[in-house]
């Protein structure tokens, strides 16, 4: 049933954006709507689609379904969007980048808003630089995008990066790739080597020498290299 699961993401995703909001009852309301309408699409058997086609909007609602999340589906079905979810998706566009950008950094959502609160990350700081990734990208999926490749660029190589870090790299984004994990071979500290001609291993001596490998698979240590 792809327009349930169409519908079930788009909840999905207001649910995640409502999160990135200031908590307050009426989000924890709709938070738990959301989620139960979630439920309902995800376990349902008939496509909403078919369901509304023949029972209208009463017979989304007896699904259990709220009369408000009802109507976003049936402004789903047929116009194929829901305004409200859009008019979040801007609101708190500036937000969820600030969110993504500190998730690349291992910091969750309830850490962030904790450590801004007790002013550790100084959250206003974000706010300009993540409004101009915002109108660089042209889109919220392309700036996560651009943050996830110099992440992963960067956090490979053990460096530090800052949201402005993404502008001074963005004309070469195409061509930022993580740092190749290397692991060589190693025997009680001695690198060693394989010789494609014999099908052996040898162990290189401090000296230099090649010793024939008498020892077992297991017994090899493998090492990552910087």
């Amino acid at each position: 049933m792809e327009t349930n699961k169409k519908i079930a993401d788009i909840f999905a995703h207001t649910v995640e954006l409502l999160d990135v909001m200031k908590a307050k009852q009426e989000t924890v309301f709709k938070v738990n709507a959301y989620r139960k309408a979630i439920h309902i699409l995800n376990n349902l058997t008939t496509d909403i689609s078919d369901v509304y086609k023949d029972q209208g909007l009463a017979g989304i609602k007896k699904l259990g379904i709220g009369e408000k999340n009802a109507k976003k589906i049936e402004e789903f079905i047929k116009k194929g969007t829901v305004k409200d979810f859009e008019k979040l998706r801007q609101e708190t566009a500036v937000q969820t980048l600030i969110a993504h950008f500190f998730k690349s950094k291992g910091v969750d959502l309830k850490e962030l808003k904790e450590s801004a609160k007790s002013k550790k990350i100084r959250y206003p700081r974000f706010t300009k630089p993540a409004q101009q990734l915002l109108e660089l990208a042209g889109s919220i999926e392309k700036a996560k995008e651009a943050i996830d490749i110099v992440a992963a660029w960067a956090n490979s190589r053990k460096l530090d990066y800052a949201i402005e870090t993404i502008f001074k790299k963005w004309l070469e984004l195409d061509r930022l790739k993580p740092k190749e994990v290397v692991k060589k071979p190693f025997y009680r500290g001695d690198p060693m080597i394989w010789s494609d001609a014999r099908k052996k291993w040898y162990v290189i001596s401090k000296y230099g020498e090649w010793l024939l490998f008498a020892g077992k698979e297991a017994d090899i240590e493998w090492k990552t290299i910087e």
